[in-house]
């Protein structure tokens, strides 16, 4: 997610995200970003995570989806 977003975001403060991701690695750093903030841009973490679900879109493959809940604390 680009910081731009991820700054907004977390200046609306909306009370439910629903975060998908196909990447862990992005998906575990825009988490972090939104639960905890992002100390070198000033910006607070206002979300808690509530739920992660791992999804199988392509079967025998190595390729998962993550849908993920976050909401305002």
């Amino acid at each position: 997610m680009h910081m731009k977003l991820i700054k907004w975001l977390l200046e609306v403060k909306a009370p439910r995200i629903v975060y998908v991701s196909c990447n862990p690695t992005t998906c575990a750093r825009d988490l972090d970003f939104l639960c905890h903030g992002v100390e070198e841009k000033d910006l607070r973490g206002c979300y808690e995570l509530k739920s992660v679900i791992p999804v199988d879109m392509f079967p025998h493959t190595p390729h998962i989806e993550c849908v993920c809940l976050l909401e305002l604390r």
